[in-house]
């Protein structure tokens, strides 16, 4: 099993790589404190919460010191709120009491975040699905801690447009309550086609309605090291290169073995699942789109670009795999802009844009994240985006998602500051023909031939 040598091996990647857990995300499940009564239902929620996650960032920040490991964020996900408010919530601002106590009890316990004010729509949308998603717009302008998603989308159902519709105009007013942070609110919410039951990455966790009360899920990330690590390779073969990204990966999923079940035992949680995803930061060096150019690109964006980022993905999912007894979530590279500096220094150079990013999407996790674009960007046009992508994850039976910030009262070329791991992004610039008549259309896009497998 896991030991200190192997702990020991990964210092010098801790210390000058940037190598670190991203994430301990408990999951815990609300179905049991579904009520009639709205104020029982915050009671009970406050309460649940309360119960598992009182020690969570303890834990993490005494595991993060025995060991070495620098465990970034401790985070909550629950039950998709669609679910558990639908017999109490009535009106969008009962939602919205449910996201500020989901923002309360995450403050007091000390998450960064916290997960799953969500719905599940990918079929149908339920009187409840609908009003959650129309109140997400104020939930996030009320609140701090709270992230949201909503999966309109999947391989065996298809893609409800009328979710894809709705949802855009939502995006637009998210924006708009939150100018003043420059539409800061759109960076808590991502739209998915197939999201995953466990998935410990923020803005999209939330906890499936299949897995046990409560569940300890671990993210790491290690793009930094990937890349030294190829540095030393340079010139050599396919072989080669793949071959060193296998073990690195490998290398920097066992330090998130070894976190997950430290977690797990000393919360009393089960362990649920290490997603081995390459997720970058603002920080120097610390980028996939460094690795990309470490592979042998000018920038992020050259042609080639989705062929290498096959390549990465793909070797880090054998790696990785080899090294954890359970990998889910994501487990891929994520590709956002304002948190990559290597993304954000290829967009500037005009290497990279939004059609070029949706085609890299095809080949890895998870998708349009974090691209700020113009605030006058209309509400059909974004969810002409979208539809985009749920069809690139629908078709290839993976997981993709988008999350973009129409930015109010800026146009291209601008930058915006998000602050802390959101980083900062130049405003891309979005294909500005209509597809009006396309989205406005009622009823959902059919699931493509082979999703027929039973």
């Amino acid at each position: 099993m896991i030991n200190f040598f192997e702990v020991n091996e990964t210092n010098k990647m801790i210390e000058k790589e940037n190598l670190d857990v991203r994430t301990i995300t408990m999951g815990i499940s609300l179905l049991d404190c579904i009520d009639s009564d709205i104020n029982k239902v915050n009671e009970n929620i406050y309460n649940k919460i309360k119960k598992y996650a009182a020690n969570l960032v303890q834990t993490g920040d005494d595991i993060a010191k025995e060991y070495g490991i620098p465990v970034v964020n401790k985070r909550i996900s629950v039950t998709p709120i669609a679910l558990v408010g639908g017999a109490a919530c009535k009106t969008i601002d009962d939602y919205v009491s449910i996201a500020q106590t989901l923002d309360k009890v995450a403050t007091e316990v000390g998450v960064n975040f916290i997960g799953g004010f969500s719905a599940l729509v990918s079929k149908g949308m339920t009187p409840s699905d609908e009003l959650l998603i129309r109140s997400i717009p104020k939930a996030l302008a009320t609140t701090g801690r709270v992230c949201s998603s909503v999966n309109v989308g999947s391989t065996k159902t298809g893609i409800n447009m009328d979710a894809v519709r709705l949802i855009g105009e939502m995006i637009k007013e998210t924006a708009e309550l939150t100018k003043e942070d420059d539409s800061l609110g759109c960076a808590k919410f991502v739209v998915f086609c197939n999201a995953p039951d466990d998935n410990p990455f923020m803005a999209g966790a939330f906890h499936g309605v299949t897995e046990a009360d409560a569940i300890i899920n671990v993210g790491v990330s290690g793009p930094g090291v990937v890349r030294k690590a190829l540095s030393k390779v340079r010139g050599e073969s396919f072989e080669v290169l793949c071959e060193t990204i296998k073990k690195t990966a490998f290398k920097v999923t066992r330090v998130g073995q070894l976190v997950a079940q430290e977690a797990s035992k000393r919360l009393g949680v089960p362990f649920g699942i290490v997603d081995l995803s390459l997720a970058p930061t603002p920080a120097i060096g610390d980028s996939v789109a460094d690795v990309l150019c470490e592979i042998g690109l000018e920038y992020a964006g050259a042609p080639g670009t989705t062929a290498a980022l096959a390549l990465l993905n793909d070797q880090v999912k054998k790696g990785g795999v080899m090294a954890s007894s359970y990998v889910g979530g994501l487990s891929g590279a994520f590709i956002p802009v304002s948190e990559d500096q290597g993304m954000i220094d290829a967009v500037q150079a005009g290497a990279l844009t939004i059609e070029k990013l949706e085609a890299m999407t095809c080949v890895c996790s998870v998708g349009l994240d974090m691209i700020a674009i113009p605030g006058d960007t209309k509400a059909t046009t974004i969810s002409g985006i979208i539809a985009d992508e749920m069809a690139i994850g629908m078709v290839n039976q993976k997981t993709t998602a988008v999350r973009v910030i129409p930015v109010v009262g800026k146009g291209v070329g601008e930058i915006v500051e998000f602050g802390g791991l959101l980083g900062y992004a130049p405003i891309m610039p979005v294909n500005q023909f209509s597809c009006d008549a396309f989205v406005n259309r009622k009823g959902r896009i059919p699931a493509p031939i082979h999703s027929f497998k039973n």
